[in-house]
C-alpha cells in the first residue's frame, strides 16, 4: 500500500479568507441603451471580458480591451467601459471586498488589464458563481466565496499579480474616502463644505486639507469634476438643453456652468456639444 501525507505550513501559507468577501457579480453585454459614465466603487472589481470589443476609461486614459482579457480596479479609481457596435462588449463583473490587487510589473497600485490565456478556468469560475447566485441552494454564499477565492489564487499563480500587505489605514483616509463616495451619490445636489464636513464628522478646514492631501483636489473642486463629466455624456447624448443641464446638475446658473466648463474643458457646452455630433 503507498500512502502520501502532506501537510501545511501555516507560517508560510497564503490565505485571503476573512480577508476577501465577494459582494456582488454581474453579467452584461452591450446594448443601444447601454450609458455609463465615469463612476467610482469603494470595492475592487475584476471585469473578464467574454466577447466582443471596447474601451475601459480610467481616470482620463482610454485603454482597448477584447475578448479573454481581465481587467482589474481598485477601490475609488474613476472609471467607466465602452463598446463598439460592430463587435458588442460582453463582460462578467466582480466585487470584492476587503482586498486590492497589485500587478507587479505596473505598480501603480490602482488597476490593472491582463491579457490572461486561462480563459476556461477563469470564465468556468465566474459562470459557476453565477450559477449559485441563481440557483441559491442551501450554502450558495459559502460556494460563492470559496470560487472567489481559488479565482484569485489561480491569477495570482498565473500572472504577476499579488495582494500587497494590508497597509495600515488612518481614520482621515477612511473619512475622505466616505467623502468621495457621498460626492460621487449626491453631486447634482447643491452641497457645501459645510454640509461634507458634517457627514464626515470633520472640521472643515482639515477636511479640505486631508481631502486634497489624498485625492489631489479638493472636496468642492471634485463635485464640480463629477458634474463636468455628467455634463459632456448628457451633451453628447441627450437632447437637453444648456438650461436644463445646468439645472440638473446642480449648477445655480447657466452662465456659471458655461463658465466652469471652459474653464475646464477648454471650450464652451455649445462647442463640445457641436463636436461631438460630428460626423467623420
Amino acid at each position: 500500500m503507498s500512502r502520501y501525507y502532506y501537510s501545511l505550513n501555516k507560517d508560510q501559507s497564503f490565505t485571503i479568507r476573512g480577508t476577501a468577501k465577494l459582494l456582488n457579480i454581474a453579467s452584461s453585454r452591450y446594448g443601444g441603451d447601454w450609458h455609463s459614465v465615469p463612476h467610482t466603487h469603494n470595492h475592487t472589481e475584476l471585469f473578464f471580458i467574454v466577447s466582443g470589443k471596447g474601451q475601459f476609461l480610467i481616470q482620463d486614459q482610454f485603454f482597448p480591451v477584447g475578448i479573454n482579457n481581465l481587467v482589474i480596479i481598485n477601490p475609488n479609481v474613476l472609471h467607466t467601459e465602452d463598446s463598439l457596435n460592430a463587435q458588442p462588449l460582453e463582460y462578467i463583473v466582480l466585487g470584492i471586498d476587503g482586498i486590492e490587487l497589485a500587478n507587479d510589473e505596473n505598480s501603480n497600485g490602482q488597476f490593472s488589464i491582463l491579457d490572461h490565456m486561462e480563459s476556461v478556468e477563469i470564465s468556468g469560475c465566474l459562470r459557476n458563481i453565477l450559477r449559485e447566485m441563481e440557483q441559491k441552494n442551501t450554502g450558495y454564499e459559502d460556494v460563492c466565496q470559496a470560487y472567489m477565492e481559488i479565482l484569485i489564487i489561480r491569477l495570482m499563480r498565473s500572472t504577476t499579480l499579488s495582494v500587497p500587505s494590508e497597509p495600515q489605514i488612518s481614520s482621515g483616509n477612511r473619512q475622505c474616502a466616505a467623502v468621495r463616495r457621498y460626492i460621487d451619490l449626491h453631486f447634482k445636489e447643491p452641497l457645501t463644505l459645510e454640509q461634507l464636513a458634517e457627514e464626515s464628522h470633520m472640521n472643515k478646514y482639515y477636511l479640505s486639507h486631508s481631502f486634497k492631501r489624498e485625492y489631489g483636489t479638493s472636496p468642492i473642486n471634485y463635485m464640480i469634476s463629477r458634474r463636468i463629466e455628467e455634463s459632456k455624456y448628457l451633451l453628447a447624448e441627450t437632447d437637453l438643453s444648456m438650461t436644463q443641464i445646468a439645472q440638473l446638475l446642480g449648477f445655480s446658473s447657466l452662465s456659471y456652468f458655461s463658465q466652469v466648463f471652459r474653464r475646464t474643458q477648454s471650450v464652451s457646452p455649445l462647442e463640445y456639444r457641436q463636436s461631438t455630433k460630428t460626423i467623420p
